[in-house]
């Protein structure tokens, strides 16, 4: 540092006189140092720490980091998107963000290309330990001994090698008041600014709010605070609730607003705290659920409060008798729910009950579904295209307490990037150019008391996300052009063919929204691995003839079933009920059988009569079932000859059928009539 271009601060040449003091003889001018600094230097000279120690065999390597990564990934998972954000304030000052865990070891970073690669000089990146026992007084490692935020600036850092560093951290603790992690911001040593401390804090807040939400996701959450204007942000307190009025939760702010020095203690009631009821409390929020309630506490100032999310219905407990599986449990019931309808296809609201045909996978997604009903917990519905998410998502509304109330789909792949703001928002009259003068009640709105299903949600814009988790939080929607929130109560149900992790990991998608729509995630499996093929066939059979014939005098050979549980099925479940539907168009009057010739010929690639106009015989293996194979030699025939032999065969094949051979060869009745009859 002595040949450094930049002239050294009062201050740096005091701490460096003061370590020069402290490494020759063992003393310490304490005045320049913070109190935490000198801790931790006497903490390593006990403990043997070399200071001219040069960092070698670091990092641990691919193998430790990944093991590390799979112990956090919680915790690195919610830091992503808060890292990025912290980075684009810090952009092109030298500096670089990181996320260690609770063991020091790197497990994120990002920064400016310059300065990154000089902190690999000395192993500041992923896979490093930056314990304070092997690397001395650091900022990520004496935050983990201090648990409290800390800044080590130059030559306070224990090694030499490490004084080209200026390190602002910030522990990160877990729901339960444990150190998960360290957020972290560093950078060259002389671009030190006195505000990076407080935005390490404030990144460390708002990753702790984010495990605490995910943590109880399942149970109310009561943000509150002394000040009106800090509720919903960084300073509120949030105590997660049971339905039945017990504090399962607080965070350390709502810890230290409430006077609590420690973790809150098991079991506590709502009511010891407060006075009034917890069911009290949901009542006012119920009647308006936009507006601050104030809470009375038993000893301090009152509070201000809101419900986080959507006013729950509280219930009673009841074991339910006639389900095995609950005899001996307690469930909760909402008031005023009912249990789940039996199938019923007729009044087109199928139930889940309607989609258990014996698949093992299904019937998993079916009972984790079933259990989440009437509570406060979105559904996303992840498969492929085709597996039928939207008749999931329907089953799981008639299904539910809110089997009256409407079903509202949105498409988000669908809508014009445009449009799909006042399509889910609403909007006022003349809030825009082409507006409608009477103005738009929006699809969130019109779902209010039932459910609303966003299809592909994986598709939405990030515009759309913030806004949409926006309304997730609070509860309330604000029309284009409004000036008024509307409260609106709605169950959420998503759906995406997309893997919604690896779109957050892109940057396609808000990690924060994805916690949102997630609460219980269920996978419907492709047509081609499930078991239950005969009874969907079935199924969409008997929808297929209902008011059209007689479903019971229809049937589906065992040929063709046995072609279908072979069959790969790329397009899933809406590729069958195409099939099937073209086969029963296919019936003649007098056919009650569906065959493999009432099959449509894509199923089976090339169409055989293609094959015998060009005077090629149809592949040898062909896959379609029953098929007999058109081979004719074209060496020395002309086509009349070779159409002939073909209108023959095929005759032959359906046992003089005209109808089901013109289909098989591709032409009306009255052609083959007229062909036949050049034949005789």
């Amino acid at each position: 540092m002595a040949g450094h271009p930049m002239a050294a601060t009062p201050h740096e040449l005091r701490v460096r006189e003061a370590r020069q003091q402290f490494f020759e003889r063992g003393e310490c001018a304490d005045v320049e140092l913070s109190q935490d600094v000198l801790r931790s230097w006497l903490r390593c000279r006990d403990s043997g720490v070399d200071f001219q120690y040069d960092g070698r065999g670091d990092p641990e390597g691919r193998l430790g980091l990944d093991e590390a990564r799979a112990r956090s990934e919680k915790l690195l998972s919610n830091a992503a998107g808060i890292m990025e954000h912290v980075f684009e304030q810090i952009r092109a000052s030298g500096s670089m963000v990181i996320l260690a865990d609770n063991r020091g070891m790197i497990l994120h970073s990002m920064g400016d290309p310059d300065f990154v690669s000089r902190a690999q000089r000395v192993a500041l990146q992923p896979g490093s330990s930056w314990s304070e026992e092997l690397r001395g007084t650091n900022a990520i490692g004496t935050t983990l001994v201090e648990a409290a935020a800390v800044e080590v600036n130059g030559a306070e850092h224990f090694l030499e090698r490490n004084g080209i560093l200026t390190c602002s951290a910030s522990p990160v603790f877990n729901p339960a008041g444990e150190i998960a992690g360290v957020f972290d911001i560093s950078g060259d040593y002389r671009g030190n600014q006195r505000h990076t401390l407080g935005l390490a804090r404030l990144a460390a807040q708002l990753l702790e709010k984010r495990l605490f939400e995910i943590e109880f996701a399942r149970e109310v959450l009561v943000a509150f605070h002394v000040r009106p204007e800090c509720v919903g942000g960084l300073q509120e307190g949030l105590l997660a609730v049971s339905a039945e009025g017990r504090i399962v939760g607080a965070n350390p702010v709502a810890r230290a607003l409430l006077g609590m020095t420690s973790a809150m203690p098991a079991g506590v009631e709502f009511s010891n705290l407060f006075r009034l009821s917890f069911g009290t409390f949901i009542d006012r929020c119920a009647r308006d659920v936009c507006s601050l309630q104030a809470l009375e506490t038993r000893g301090s100032d009152p509070l201000y409060a809101r419900l986080r999310g959507s006013v729950p219905v509280l219930g009673r407990t009841t074991a339910r008798a006639e389900n095995p599986a609950a005899a001996g449990r307690n469930e909760t019931v909402g008031s005023g729910a009912r249990p789940a309808p039996p199938c019923d296809r007729r009044n087109g609201r199928a139930t889940l009950a309607c989609l258990a045909t014996g698949d093992e996978r299904l019937q998993l997604a079916l009972d984790r579904a079933a259990r989440i009903m009437g509570k406060d917990i979105p559904l996303l519905i992840q498969g492929e295209s085709g597996v039928g998410k939207e008749l999931f998502a329907r089953a799981f509304h008639y299904s539910s307490p809110r089997q009256d109330g409407p079903f509202v789909a949105v498409n988000c792949a669908a809508i014009p990037e445009n449009l799909i703001e006042s399509e889910l928002f609403g909007y006022v009259g003349g809030a825009f150019t082409g507006a409608r003068r009477e103005g738009s009640v929006g699809k969130i709105q019109q779902a209010h008391g039932g459910t609303l299903f966003l299809d592909e949600i994986g598709d939405m814009p990030l515009a759309m996300q913030a806004r949409l988790l926006r309304v997730l939080q609070e509860r309330c929607v604000t029309p284009v052009g409004a000036q008024r929130q509307v409260p609106v109560d709605i169950t959420l149900v998503c759906a995406t063919h997309r893997v919604l992790r690896d779109s957050v990991r892109n940057g396609s998608f808000r990690e924060d929204l994805y916690y949102r729509v997630n609460g219980l995630t269920v996978t419907l499996p492709p047509l081609r691995d499930r078991s239950d093929i005969r009874s969907i066939v079935a199924n969409i059979l008997a929808a297929e003839l209902d008011g059209s014939r007689d479903a019971e005098s229809v049937v589906i050979s065992e040929e063709v079933l046995d072609f279908f549980e072979r069959y790969p099925w790329p397009g899933n479940v809406r590729q069958l009920q195409n099939v099937i539907r073209v086969a029963v168009a296919l019936l003649d009057a007098d056919e009650h059988e569906i065959l493999p010739l009432h099959l449509p010929e894509e199923l089976f690639g090339a169409d055989p009569m293609d094959d015998a106009e060009s005077g090629q015989a149809a592949p040898v293996g062909d896959s379609r079932p029953g098929q007999a194979q058109v081979a004719v030699a074209a060496a020395g025939r002309s086509l009349d000859e070779i159409e002939l032999d073909a209108i023959s065969r095929v005759m032959h094949e359906v046992g003089g059928n005209v109808s089901a051979a013109a289909r098989r060869l591709g032409i009306s009745r009255n052609t083959l009539y007229r062909k036949i009859g050049r034949m005789n």
